[in-house]
């Protein structure tokens, strides 16, 4: 006799997310590069396991609640928390390791050439508005103007920060033109995330009770939400684009890159590569996703028309994106 699978509430992260290992747990399994791998029809198969557990149809397809787990972890990296659209795969958290690693060499084996900076902060920054786009919170369109302008901002921000940085350190040590793309992707980073968000900044995001019950709209929310991002950002990327050029520099005094030439680049992709497995999910779980504040603390209105309407409340929750 098959025995009936437990109940649980999966629409909550499988671990603790008040401590950060549970956190760390949580998005080591949502930003897994293996998720990409995937099909579509896998990942629709994912979504109709989730849609039938949660109504408390039978689920055929698990025969214990860890294959709920892998299909509820398989459909969160691909489909976005709010409006449930598939997301576009370079745009999803799970593409961050490979991209990165492509964007973040390429950063650092051409920092010395003007041009070919430029190229890779526009290309890094092409595809960050990507990411900042794909997981944005809140269900509100963004008109096509809109994300012209976002992007424009964006990538014109980023690309003039990489530029002025790279003449500024041209007579310096060397030192100081690897750290180059490190500085100038934290600065994009601060320039792009709100950029891509700017709607978000504008008109709010949804604050939500403990049943996912729409409560109100908060700009004040989405401020710390996109700020949170911005830290979790810069915070992936400070021990790859950071403690790389530093290890570069080493064995370039040692006379390892004169005696192995070839060797700089696969070096440098490898250790990206390994540094971003880690520094993504530890990255992500600075912050829960699902982010509570208090209603004391939110704007005025927003505040009052919460404690009219709900006078129980003491803390809502908001989506504050990846």
């Amino acid at each position: 006799i098959k025995m009936a699978l437990p109940k649980v509430d999966i629409d909550q992260p499988k671990f603790d997310q008040s401590t950060y290992c549970g956190r760390a747990k949580h998005f080591f399994l949502l930003t897994s590069p293996l998720n990409l791998l995937t099909t579509s029809s896998g990942l629709d198969r994912a979504k109709d396991i989730v849609e039938k557990y949660r109504a408390g149809k039978p689920v055929p397809e698990c025969k214990t609640i860890d294959d709920v787990w892998r299909a509820k972890y398989l459909y969160d990296s691909a489909f976005h928390p709010e409006t449930g659209e598939k997301q576009i795969i370079i745009g999803r958290m799970a593409a961050q390791m490979p991209m990165n690693t492509l964007m973040m060499a390429g950063m650092l084996i051409s920092y010395q050439s003007t041009r070919e900076v430029v190229f890779w902060q526009w290309l890094n920054q092409t595809f960050n508005a990507t990411v900042n786009y794909t997981n944005r919170s809140g269900k509100s369109p963004i008109t096509r103007p809109q994300l012209l302008t976002s992007y424009v901002l964006a990538t014109s921000g980023a690309l003039g920060t990489a530029f002025s940085l790279n003449r500024m350190v041209k007579n310096m040590n060397p030192i100081f033109g690897r750290l180059v793309p490190f500085v100038a992707a934290g600065a994009a980073n601060c320039i792009n995330i709100p950029c891509m968000r700017m709607h978000e900044l504008r008109d709010g995001i949804v604050l939500l009770d403990e049943k996912n019950n729409e409560v109100g709209v908060s700009r004040k929310a989405a401020c710390i939400g996109i700020a949170s991002v911005v830290f979790s950002r810069i915070a992936m990327a400070v021990p790859a684009m950071a403690v790389i050029p530093l290890l570069m520099d080493h064995l370039d005094k040692r006379g390892f890159l004169k005696k192995y030439p070839h060797s700089n680049a696969p070096i440098q992709i490898m250790a990206c590569a390994g540094i971003l497995t880690f520094t993504t999910p530890m990255g992500c779980a600075f912050f829960s996703q699902r982010a509570p504040i208090k209603v004391n603390s939110l704007e005025t209105e927003v505040r009052d028309s919460i404690r009219k309407a709900r006078p129980e409340l003491d803390t809502v929750w908001y989506n504050k994106g990846l």
